[in-house]
């Protein structure tokens, strides 16, 4: 990496080299003998309300777990009997993750019956004896809230008919687990990991320990991550629907679990969970899933719907999320999301995409416009390529991605898999004309390695029948010797044929039909992937291509639905 590009990461370098130091010695304070004492205090023998979670579960993985196949990620182990899957070799750091966050009670306590109570049980009995005293990463504070909360969720599940000596020791553990979150909750890498760890704090003073200090403790941890992360429009700091999504799911169980005990919620907290409830309508598409952008997935659709239904509220979204730079339009059945935002700061961007004036398009319940998605940790070696300019509806110039990642190394290694460079400025505004509502944008993203700004113009008509669109490519000075491409990525549910004498007819599975022209270059179909949904389909594109000859290039193109 460049030196200039090194130094605004100076001081997160210094305090990630600093954490990785310590960590011997971190180790050996909290699992000595006279720490371990400090850990100790009244001992709870019941959960004293049980949290509803909408995280969707699926029986398969329950019968699976039942045969001895855990798979997690993408990834699978398999246990043979007299085996304990604590004692096999984890295929990866995310699937070990996947394990000691006991992501495997949720679907065996959807399952019911004896065989899943059984398994359950004997898991948690095999995981106290081997990790009942402090060690990294297990015990670590992000891995520590995502196992309390579903020991929480579904405490009910395991905790039903066992014996004496079995829920002793699980409220020991609980008791242990909780008090070093307590200490240690700030240390979770910032941004979900760190609001869900928070969460969890306060569900463990709730749930455990009967309206005790550390509820206290754990929500003002809540209030305070709340106010860093969920911006004023309602959007979550890292710009990712998906990830709004996740942190709104935690505040929900928290603001319901203090319902079930009659407190009142702290303002900051109601306020928050208003403002990402509208939020999360606007990155809807008519499917009922959320738009692609900056590294998030479409979600369970079902269970956007599950968590909006607990939204009092109901607040209609609104046009232009300024904080969280993205623009919406609507016209009748017609829906066009536009990412006009930059990278996001610090680590938030360790999951970004370099989507600049990108967007996704849908009419009724088909998505026809697209963004590819993303590998997430099920699909990694993905990641490279998704989080590239090229993966998205927008335009790239000489093949390049308008913003990095840091590469493969000791910083990347520290500081996880930044988005480095991309826009300095990106503005946009709206406007209402004959045509209907448009949407004005510019980045920069561009401008240090070809001298050019990006301009992008949409316009979706009243009816909601037509979009059109003008891309615009001005060099400041001379125009570089390059080569762009204007790319819309298609749904793979929607069926693409060439039209006679130019254009393309697009068939959506709806039974709507529509055409795409274009001018100021040449069109051509070619091969896309899509990832939207957590697995690889084949899909297409279509793509404008050029060369830059002038001080300002400008490319047309139009969607036109076919009415009979």
């Amino acid at each position: 990496m460049k030196a200039k590009a090194m130094l605004p990461l100076l001081p997160d370098l210094a305090s990630a080299a600093a954490t990785r130091a310590l960590a011997p010695l971190r180790i050996a304070i909290r699992r000595n003998w006279v720490y371990r004492r400090l850990l100790q205090g009244q001992l709870a023998d019941h959960f004293t309300v049980q949290p509803y979670d909408t995280l969707p579960r699926r029986l398969e993985d329950a019968d699976a777990m039942l045969r001895g196949r855990f798979r997690f990620h993408g990834e699978t182990v398999d246990v043979k009997d007299g085996e304990s899957i604590f004692d096999m070799n984890p295929p990866s750091a995310a699937w070990a993750a996947a394990l000691h966050g006991f992501e495997w009670l949720p679907p065996l306590s959807t399952a019911g019956g004896d065989n899943s109570h059984k398994l359950a049980t004997n898991l948690i009995a095999q995981w106290i004896k081997r990790h009942a005293r402090y060690s990294e990463p297990v015990w670590s504070p992000q891995i520590i809230a995502t196992r309390l909360v579903h020991l929480f969720c579904n405490g009910k599940f395991v905790v039903s008919n066992s014996e004496i000596t079995w829920r002793s020791k699980l409220f020991v553990a609980l008791r242990e687990q909780a008090k070093i979150l307590e200490r240690t909750w700030r240390e979770a890498p910032e941004g979900l990991p760190r609001l869900q760890a928070a969460a969890a704090l306060a569900l463990s003073g709730a749930c455990i320990e009967d309206i005790s200090k550390r509820l206290e403790a754990g929500l003002a941890a809540l209030e305070s991550e709340v106010e860093t992360q969920i911006l004023p429009d309602g959007g979550h700091k890292s710009r990712s629907p998906e990830a709004l999504l996740v942190a709104w799911r935690h505040v929900m169980m928290v603001l319901e679990t203090l319902a079930a005990l009659n407190l009142e919620p702290p303002h900051g907290l109601r306020n928050a969970a208003d403002r990402a409830a509208t939020m999360i309508r606007f990155f809807r598409h008519g499917d009922g899933a959320l738009g692609l952008f900056q590294g998030g997935l479409e979600s369970d659709a079902r269970m956007v719907t599950g968590l909006l239904v607990r939204d009092e509220v109901r607040g209609t979204p609104f046009h232009h999320a300024r904080h969280s730079c993205y623009q919406r339009l609507t016209a009748a059945r017609a829906i066009v999301l536009m990412d006009v935002g930059r990278v996001q700061p610090g680590g938030y961007s360790a999951g970004g995409h370099a989507s600049f004036l990108a967007f996704e398009f849908s009419s009724g319940d088909s998505r026809i416009v697209v963004n590819c998605g993303a590998g997430g940790i099920t699909h990694r070696s993905w990641n490279a390529a998704l989080r590239a300019t090229a993966a998205h509806s927008t335009v790239t110039i000489g093949d390049v991605s308008s913003a990095g990642v840091l590469p493969p190394g000791l910083v990347r290694d520290m500081l996880g898999p930044r988005l480095t460079g991309g826009p300095a400025d990106c503005v946009s505004r709206r406007v209402e004309t004959s045509q209907g509502w448009t949407v004005e944008a510019v980045h920069d993203g561009y401008l240090e390695a070809f001298g050019l700004r990006h301009e992008r113009q949409v316009t979706l008509s009243p009816q909601g029948l037509m979009l059109t669109g003008r891309d615009r490519l001005i060099a400041a000075a001379h125009p570089p010797q390059a080569s762009f491409a204007v790319r819309f990525h298609i749904h793979p549910d929607v069926r693409v044929s060439r039209l006679e004498g130019g254009g393309v007819l697009l068939k959506l599975p709806n039974g709507e039909g529509w055409r795409f022209r274009a001018g100021g270059g040449l069109l051509e179909v070619e091969e896309s992937v899509y990832l939207g949904g957590g697995i690889v389909r084949r899909a297409e594109q279509l793509v404008i291509t050029g060369a830059l000859r002038e001080a300002q290039t400008e490319v047309a193109w139009v969607f036109e639905q076919i009415v009979a």
